[in-house]
């Protein structure tokens, strides 16, 4: 065999992964804004916190139809149009989210905008499994470090033009302007072809059991990343453990340990299995959500606390796809019933904590996500029972 149709089909998963990543960078934006600017869209909308809590759900709600109805076009259609015209629909959304006065007009674009997010979700992580195959794992790693790098960028976008200008409509632009350059790159790029599903690789009733149990951990985990990243910003200032700017600066902070955690992942995740890599992270969000319960005064301990959050829970949702892939085939109708319960997730806690916020304190708020870690850490336990060996 030449030598040249290797390098060219090697320099066409690079430049596939890339562009993979690039969208995952664009997105990752947009969940850190809405927690970064959650105070700002109440008064834009004259709202309580109790009420605005609602925004999560309607973000939630849209991701959740996002990964729901994008599975079978991912798998019966070329996946990268799919993936532009949901990056133009992004991109549309966040422009428009300062500019609404009323609540369920905020809620309508930012269903919009989940929508967006899901099929993105859906695509990227469908996608890069087919393109590297069991060679996925420090590959999908490297795809959630570029949603943190979105997500880590987005506080301190919106921190620096709030300064300069007073106002979150212009933050928001910036936000939207990221994604138009990523429409033309994943358009200029072949799409890669669905695998064939063997003879004896397909298990209807073991799959269907292994496929609740990791609908499961994505429902608990992902909803306790979301609720901490949504709604750190409103405990620290709530408690006058930091001012406006610090505590934006606070929720980058964790996206930013969650950037580096998932970046440490990368060639962590070449040398470990995802079980191993799974309970370490998971004790070490306990750890660092115990931290901030013990100290709760501290503004120490609630920076330590969220910073080894974020490394903590920076790869659990790459490490559970890889996970699922060393154990099952992975379609994008499989993708997304994955994020179907992570949307789930993110709709509920998140709308749980703002119930709780008023009426019991900001410390309901940790001590909610704890009992979610913990609950996380079991069906661990029960999947690597019931499912100990790889495919």
């Amino acid at each position: 065999m030449s030598i040249k149709p290797l390098t060219a089909l090697r320099t066409g998963h690079i430049s596939t992964t890339l562009a993979y990543y690039a969208v995952f960078i664009a997105f990752g934006t947009a969940g850190a804004a809405l927690g970064a600017t959650l105070p700002n869209l109440a008064d834009n909308t004259q709202s309580q916190l109790s009420e605005i809590s609602v925004v999560f759900t309607a973000f939630a709600l849209g991701r959740l139809l996002g990964v729901s109805l994008s599975g079978r076009f991912y798998d019966q259609r070329r996946g990268h149009p799919v993936m532009a015209l949901m990056l133009i629909l992004l991109a549309v959304a966040l422009a428009l989210v300062p500019l609404m006065p009323l609540l369920w007009l905020l809620s309508v674009v930012l269903l919009l905008v989940g929508m967006a997010e899901g099929a993105l979700d859906v695509g990227g992580n469908t996608l890069l499994v087919w393109v590297h195959r069991d060679k996925v794992g420090p590959y999908m790693n490297g795809l959630h470090f570029a949603f943190g790098v979105g997500a880590f960028i987005a506080p301190i976008v919106i921190a620096q033009t709030v300064q300069l200008t007073g106002s979150i409509t212009w933050a928001y632009g910036v936000l939207a302007l990221l994604a138009v350059p990523v429409i033309f790159w994943v358009l200029s790029l072949p799409s890669p072809k669905a695998p064939i599903i063997k003879d004896g690789e397909h298990n209807e009733r073991a799959n269907r059991l292994l496929v609740i149990l990791l609908v499961l951990s994505f429902f608990i985990f992902v909803g306790a990343e979301v609720a901490f990243s949504g709604w750190i910003f409103t405990y620290a200032t709530t408690l006058n453990l930091t001012g406006a700017t610090a505590g934006r600066y606070l929720t980058s902070a964790f996206f930013g340990a969650f950037m580096l955690g998932r970046l440490l992942a990368i060639p962590i995740a070449a040398r470990f299995r995802p079980r191993t890599i799974l309970f370490g992270d998971l004790i070490g969000c306990v750890v660092s959500l115990g931290i901030i319960l013990v100290w709760p005064a501290s503004v120490t301990a609630l920076w330590i606390g969220t910073l080894g959050l974020g490394l903590a829970m920076a790869s659990l949702f790459p490490m559970t796809l890889t996970l699922a892939e060393r154990r099952m085939p992975i379609t994008g109708r499989i993708t997304g019933w994955f994020l179907i319960g992570a949307s789930v997730g993110a709709m509920f806690l998140p709308w749980l904590i703002g119930q709780l916020f008023e009426s019991i304190g900001p410390m309901a708020m940790m001590a909610t996500i704890l009992v979610d870690v913990i609950l996380s850490l079991g069906v661990l336990v029960v999947l690597l029972a019931t499912f100990n060996r790889p495919r």
